[in-house]
């Protein structure tokens, strides 16, 4: 297992992290063998977060069979508009995971300018965190997101968190820019589960595999950002201990991309290319605002997946959890298109974006959509 400097934290982080979103099951004894396993094979970051169900509590058990100094440990709590509402929250994280001290904190969920704001708050939530990293309950602090660049640059350029949990992957690059900012001002970088938001690629489609030859796509996707130094950890779920086998291919793999690496990852940009030809959407975002709110970028770049590489079962779950809300998840599905037009002079692709938003609104509707862990 390779490890990381983890920005400006300092924390020597293993290249992926455990992280237990996943973790949620009534087994607390078969929870703590994924733990200790991962532990075992050099992993020594554990990341869990108060909405996460009962994984804080099976993290307390897993840890009684730890030595605490060995692995660091962070948790995600979600800004509150005050700083008792906050106190609360962190206060109950921390009796159930079991602890005293926190490695790190992460302000969970800063996906728009309100919570943004919540955060920074100095009369609340941030007068809070100052407290918490006073009096040394708290090592380090940092925020996740799933909210869209402009936040991320927002949040990251006040200059306050030492780290930044976000979504960067092959299959969406649109947050390049965050991810060369937070290395800019030294902070460290974790990207959210490139194996499931990525893609699903721990199922790939035959498409996938057959493009990614002679290397499995979890792994091929993994390295593309390893091989990133602005990249410092990974983090993987894992509800069994065999979950965690396929990982171990690249786990001390941090140099450069090969060039069978680079051929395979070209193979993907060509079929990408062959397969939507002149309805490529390069998820450049010049199409927003949508008057009409509906979430055209990501919407067409889920219909690149289905179309170009079969990645039905991916588009389909992600497509659906679409709700308008600006949130988790950002923008309306795509039947919500009044056909005004004002996006179409706007893209430099010129695509004809009406007709293939209802398109992907055709593909890829179903029920609606679950956060893994609401």
């Amino acid at each position: 297992m390779q490890y990381r400097r983890f920005g400006k934290t300092e924390l020597p982080l293993s290249i992926f992290s455990l992280g237990l979103m996943r973790y949620m099951n009534d087994d607390p004894d078969r929870s703590a063998e994924v733990v200790h396993r991962a532990v075992k094979l050099g992993i020594n970051h554990l990341e869990t977060a108060r909405g996460y169900g009962t994984s804080e509590k099976l993290l307390n058990h897993a840890l009684q069979g730890l030595d605490r100094t060995s692995v660091y440990v962070t948790t995600k709590v979600r800004p509150e508009k005050t700083y008792d509402a906050f106190m609360r929250q962190f206060d109950e994280s921390m009796s159930q995971i079991g602890i005293d001290y926190l490695d790190n904190l992460d302000l969970h969920g800063i996906n728009n300018a309100e919570k943004l704001a919540w955060a920074v708050d100095e009369k609340e939530t941030w007068r809070a965190v100052t407290k918490l990293l006073d009096d040394g309950t708290v090592g380090h602090i940092g925020f996740s997101t799933h909210g869209m660049l402009e936040t991320i640059l927002d949040a990251i350029n006040t200059r306050l968190f030492e780290s930044v949990n976000l979504h960067y992957y092959w299959f969406m690059q649109r947050n390049a820019p965050a991810v060369r900012r937070a290395a800019e001002l030294d902070m460290g970088v974790f990207i959210i589960s490139p194996n499931e938001k990525g893609g699903m690629l721990f199922q790939p489609t035959e498409k996938l595999v057959e493009l990614a030859a002679p290397f499995h796509p979890m792994n091929l996707a993994q390295r593309w950002l390893l091989a990133q130094p602005e990249v410092h950890t990974l983090s993987l779920g894992a509800a069994v201990c065999g979950d965690l086998d396929q990982h171990l291919v690249v786990a001390d793999d941090v140099g450069p991309l090969s060039p069978e690496e680079e051929t395979a990852l070209a193979r993907w940009e060509q079929q990408y290319r062959a397969a939507l030809g002149g309805d490529f959407c390069t998820h450049c975002h010049e199409c927003l605002p949508c008057p009409a709110g509906v979430g055209i970028p990501d919407i067409l770049r889920l219909r690149n997946m289905k179309v170009a590489f079969d990645m039905h079962a991916y588009a389909t779950f992600r497509y659906n959890l679409l709700d308008g809300s600006y949130d988790w998840f950002h923008g309306h599905p795509g039947d919500h298109c009044t056909e005004c037009g004002e996006c179409l002079p706007r893209c430099p692709e010129r695509l004809g974006i009406p007709r293939l938003v209802f398109d992907a609104h055709d593909l890829l509707k179903s029920k609606p959509g679950r956060r893994l862990w609401s």
